[in-house]
């Protein structure tokens, strides 16, 4: 049997409770991914992110943004903590922090972020009350790469699910965070197979292709 293509190191940023964090620990664990989950860095030390992944026997740090007084200098040891865990790519998880122009440039076509939004629609925060209140009647999340732009990176996947009568924004959020469970490994699983990449031209390129638009969940086929 011809072995699988090596383990891409892998670091995760948090400030919160990490559910997506544990969708790639499942994977992870499943054997689903080809990557190796080295460090969980969160700007909170109460984050329960943090107890996940100390369970899962990944290392942990955390590093406060209210011990810096700038964006640039948190920014700029936040790259130097990563530096020494080598990652191939960094992934937001929920990790509530604007970056610096200088902190994506360094991750450039390696840092994924998901957002709870059909993107480019609703970015930013609040997306669910603002769907509700549009009066959509679809919503979704999206795993793009990261540029300076905020949530304005190039689109790799998306899922979408109705908006249901009665719905508010709790029980939307709900059925959405479901749905990022599925396409956060999904996303993180092609980058590290090498299926998907962000080319010079700034295009996300799938199997060597272009993509004209996000994939849809839906659109998978099965394996």
């Amino acid at each position: 049997m011809a072995p699988g293509p090596p383990e891409l190191p892998v670091a995760v940023l948090i400030s919160g409770s990490g559910s997506n964090l544990q969708a790639l620990i499942d994977a992870q664990q499943a054997g689903e991914l080809a990557a190796d989950i080295r460090v969980v860095v969160s700007n909170r030390a109460d984050a329960y992110g943090l107890a996940r992944a100390a369970t899962a026997g990944i290392e942990t740090r955390v590093l406060s943004h209210r011990d810096f007084p700038t964006r640039a200098e948190y920014d700029a040891a936040l790259a130097e903590l990563l530096r020494g865990f080598e990652p191939g790519l960094v992934i937001l998880a929920g990790f509530m922090r604007i970056l610096t122009p200088g902190f994506v440039a360094r991750f450039h076509g390696r840092m994924l972020n998901i957002h709870p939004s059909l993107l480019p629609k609703y970015r930013g925060l609040h997306t669910h009350e603002r769907v509700l209140d549009a009066g959509d009647n679809e919503h979704g999340a999206t795993v793009h790469f990261v540029t300076e732009e905020l949530d304005g990176g190039p689109a790799v996947i998306q899922a979408r699910v109705p908006v249901l009568p009665g719905d508010g924004a709790e029980r939307l959020a709900a059925r959405v965070l479901a749905q990022e469970h599925r396409i956060y490994p999904l996303a993180v699983r092609w980058l590290a197979e090498g299926r998907v990449r962000l080319d010079d031209a700034g295009r996300v390129m799938l199997d060597g292709r272009p993509l004209s638009a996000p994939v849809q969940l839906d659109e998978i086929e099965p394996d």
